[in-house]
């Protein structure tokens, strides 16, 4: 089969959010890039994720004039509270200094393919079999298939790997090459979408679990349910999630048509280096951080933001430097927030359910709860932390 060829500075493998953060910064600083995504763009503006762009993101994507993308409704101080044992406690926002946004990550997804493609960004869609080839070598590319069956190659200097925690990137590095840290937590949750407004909004803490209900737009929640690591949604009828959520919630919930169930299985997983040779991995493709952290659009977009800098230190000066020390400038940052993931994750589950880590863990964290709530400053540091749940 004859194959196509053309060349570019990057290929970005993966539309999300990492690829396209990454496209939108290189683009508008001379850097040619090619984005390739395995799905098409009407699946990939409606799949479901994270919701919250926090104040770093917010003012990241700003310094690099993406203002345009930031669509999303600011989190004011009076919305969410943690529910502990039916009892709000609502938590300190700090609207002067909070700049968090509500922001669905297909609506930022969106925003970003709609200014990388006004910019004349080149995104291909439905690129199938993508083959990531000589990372380590002269000559490296990509290889992929067009919808219509076309063999493709695309010459490059660097390939970025943003296409998530199951896609091809990272499975193309040899084995042995990078070293796998991962941590399971003994729990799942059943995540629902329902297409109900929010109320209440926030996070209840139960013996039966905990449980979550997080705005995704006007008329849409995301629901949260702590269960065993072996459930599946057919476990979960819709009765049994609207009467599960008001037993942890203590309260009536605002019901409504469920649209969507599955299990997220939570875990914290990090891969040292985040390279090989000329492939650099971003955001999922690197880490993982449970859903709990609301930190995983963070992290992505701090990958994009190095390795945007690290790219264009070497097209304008012919430094590497940068690229050289990607993993050691990320992977700080990284077990950062895998710390307050790891605490928060734990911290939030342990004060419910004793199931899994007995009285005393419960015990113990329900008294660093109660420090979180009622220190002015630790409240206020607790609720920007923790910031929209994804």
């Amino acid at each position: 089969m004859t194959e196509t060829r053309d060349r570019t500075a990057v290929v970005i493998v993966g539309a999300g959010v990492a690829g396209l953060a990454l496209g939108n910064f290189l683009l508008r600083n001379g850097v040619d890039c090619v984005v390739l995504e395995k799905h098409s763009r009407a699946y990939v503006e409606q799949r479901q994720r994270a919701g919250t762009i926090d104040g770093f993101g917010v003012r990241m994507l700003r310094e690099w004039g993406l203002d345009e993308v930031l669509e999303g409704t600011p989190i004011p101080e009076s919305e969410g509270a943690f529910f502990i044992d039916g009892e709000a406690m609502p938590i300190d926002m700090d609207d002067d200094g909070n700049e968090s946004l509500y922001c669905p990550q297909q609506v930022l997804v969106r925003n970003l393919t709609d200014a990388f493609l006004r910019a004349g960004g080149d995104l291909r869609y439905e690129a199938a079999e993508v083959v990531p080839a000589n990372m380590d070598g002269a000559h490296t590319h990509v290889r992929y298939q067009d919808p219509d069956g076309t063999a493709r190659a695309v010459d490059c200097d660097l390939i970025a790997g943003c296409d998530g925690f199951h896609g091809v990137s990272r499975r193309s590095i040899p084995a042995g090459a990078l070293t796998e840290y991962s941590h399971q937590y003994g729990y799942n949750w059943l995540s629902v979408l329902a297409a109900v407004p929010t109320d209440p909004s926030g996070m209840a803490i139960h013996s039966r679990g905990l449980a979550g209900l997080i705005p995704r737009g006007p008329h849409a929640t995301r629901v949260y349910l702590q269960c065993a690591v072996d459930d599946t949604p057919e476990q979960w009828p819709d009765e049994r999630v609207w009467s599960e959520l008001e037993a942890r919630f203590g309260r009536t919930v605002a019901r409504g048509e469920i649209v969507g169930k599955q299990i997220v299985p939570l875990r914290s997983v990090v891969f040292d280096p985040m390279s090989y040779g000329k492939l650099f991995l971003l955001g999922d493709a690197a880490h993982i951080v449970p859903p709990m952290s609301a930190k995983g659009i963070h992290l992505a977009l701090h990958d994009a933001e190095v390795f945007a800098r690290a790219v264009l230190r070497w097209a304008e000066d012919g430094d590497t430097s940068l690229l050289d020390g990607y993993s050691e400038t990320c992977l700080p940052h990284i077990w950062n927030y895998q710390a307050f993931a790891t605490w928060i994750t734990d911290v939030m589950h342990n004060a419910g359910d004793t199931a899994h880590a007995g009285e005393f863990r419960k015990l113990v964290a329900r008294a660093e709860l109660q420090r979180q709530f009622t220190s002015e400053a630790a409240s206020r540091l607790f609720g920007e932390l923790t910031a929209g749940i994804n």
